[in-house]
Order: structure tokens, then C-alpha cells, then sequence
């Protein structure tokens, strides 16, 4: 099996001077599951080579096991220094996909054409996606063949507004992924704030925020053998 996970690559937050990007526990908690599973991954991002990494999620308080881990693991640490460009990738050549978050997707992946594109034909072709905390918002674009937005009546959650209000960056975001998933008409629900919290609606997965990121991999990994066994994914 074979999953390529999409980071951003985009390091402004907003206007305010500060730096952003992905979020390292999104990568490091997935990138395990995965590798420990004996699957095949591609790390791709829209500029390749090294995506910016979301400086407080190294910080003391966000560091997690799968982090350090990431971080002392030399053939991760090369993965992410060569990511390669996400417009070099196809569909085709994977058996599902997996968007970690972090602020920076709101700016770059939210926004590019060659994800959505990426989103729709994964999708269309029956392969399973995952999307985790700020990455959900980069469905806002995806349509469905009869031009309807992608989530409209699936269920869905991602990161809640009053986690970004908890992290002092309502006014700063682009968009309120709790808001844009229900204003294209998705079925949005939440847990805890900072609980983890796994939605799957046919092969879409979503996790709410930083610590779903390792259950919606298992649930993605779940659901990719199950689909490559069967042919569909179920209900």
C-alpha cells in the first residue's frame, strides 16, 4: 500500500509577522502509524523540498512521543527536507491520501487547484482521504461531479471555532474551518476541544484537531485495506 501525505507550504500567519505551517505532531503521530503498518509513503507539498514547520508545535508543552521520534528518525527527517512537488504527483500512483494540519493549509492548500484537483479524482476513483484539524478547510473548493460542494449532507468535522478562539487566531485565519464546513452544507460535528474526535462518511475521514491525527490515520489505514480487499469501502 502506498499513501502520500499533502503539508503546506506556506509559513506566514496573517498579517501578524509570525511564522506557521504544518502542524508536527499531524505528520510525526500519522507518519507512524503508517510506516509501522508496512506502507509506502510520499511526503509531497505545493513548493516542495522542506515545508515550514509550525514553530509552536515543537515547543515543549506540544511534543509528543511520535514527535521526538520524527525528529531523531534520520530517513523522516530526509522525507520532509525532499518533499517533492505536489503538481509532480498523481492520484493514480496511491491508495489514499492523508492532509495533516497546522495554520498554514488555510493560505496555500485551501486555495490551490492542484489539490482540489487531487481531492476530487482520489475520491472519484474510490480511494479513501484524510483530513486532520485545520486541514478539512481545504475541501472548501472540492465540488462533486454534479458541482455541489464536496461535504454538502457528509459528515464532517474539523478544527472547532472555539479551539481557535482558545488559540487567539479567530481574527487572524483566513476562514473558521468549523464555519466554512457548515456553510457548504456538511454534516458538522464535534467533540471536546482538544479531545480526539474521528468522523468517516463513505472514504472521507476527518479529525477535529491535533490529537485525532493518529486515529484518523488507523481509521484511514483500516479503510484502504478494507477497500483494496473488497473493491469499496462500505458504509
Amino acid at each position: 500500500m502506498k499513501v502520500l501525505i499533502v503539508l503546506t507550504s506556506h509559513d506566514e500567519l496573517g498579517t501578524t509577522g509570525r511564522k506557521t505551517g504544518f502542524w508536527l505532531e499531524e505528520l510525526a503521530a500519522p507518519y507512524y502509524r503508517f510506516r509501522d503498518s508496512g506502507i509506502d509513503l510520499v511526503l509531497a507539498s505545493p513548493k516542495g523540498g522542506r515545508p515550514p514547520l509550525d514553530p509552536k508545535s515543537n515547543e515543549p508543552a506540544n511534543r509528543t512521543d511520535e514527535t521526538r521520534r520524527f525528529e531523531a528518525d534520520p530517513d523522516a527527517m530526509d522525507a520532509l527536507a525532499h518533499t517533492v512537488r505536489l503538481d509532480s504527483v498523481s492520484a493514480d500512483d496511491f491508495d489514499s491520501v492523508f492532509y495533516p494540519g497546522g495554520h498554514g493549509p488555510l493560505w496555500d492548500l485551501a486555495e490551490d487547484a492542484v489539490s482540489v484537483r487531487l481531492i476530487e479524482t482520489t475520491l472519484r476513483t474510490g480511494k479513501p482521504l484524510a483530513l486532520v484539524c485545520h486541514a478539512p478547510g481545504v475541501l472548501r473548493h472540492a465540488v462533486n461531479t454534479d458541482g455541489s460542494p464536496l461535504v454538502r449532507g457528509k459528515r464532517v468535522t474539523g478544527f472547532t471555532n472555539s479551539e481557535e478562539e482558545g488559540v487567539q487566531l479567530t481574527e487572524v485565519v483566513p476562514f473558521l474551518v468549523e464555519d466554512e464546513l457548515v456553510g457548504l452544507g456538511g454534516d458538522y460535528s464535534k467533540g471536546e476541544d482538544w479531545a480526539p474526535y474521528v468522523l468517516r462518511d463513505g472514504l472521507l475521514i476527518t479529525g477535529q484537531n491535533p490529537a485525532s491525527s493518529g486515529p484518523a490515520a488507523d481509521a484511514l489505514i483500516e479503510l484502504a485495506t478494507r477497500t483494496a480487499a473488497t473493491g469499496q469501502a462500505g458504509a
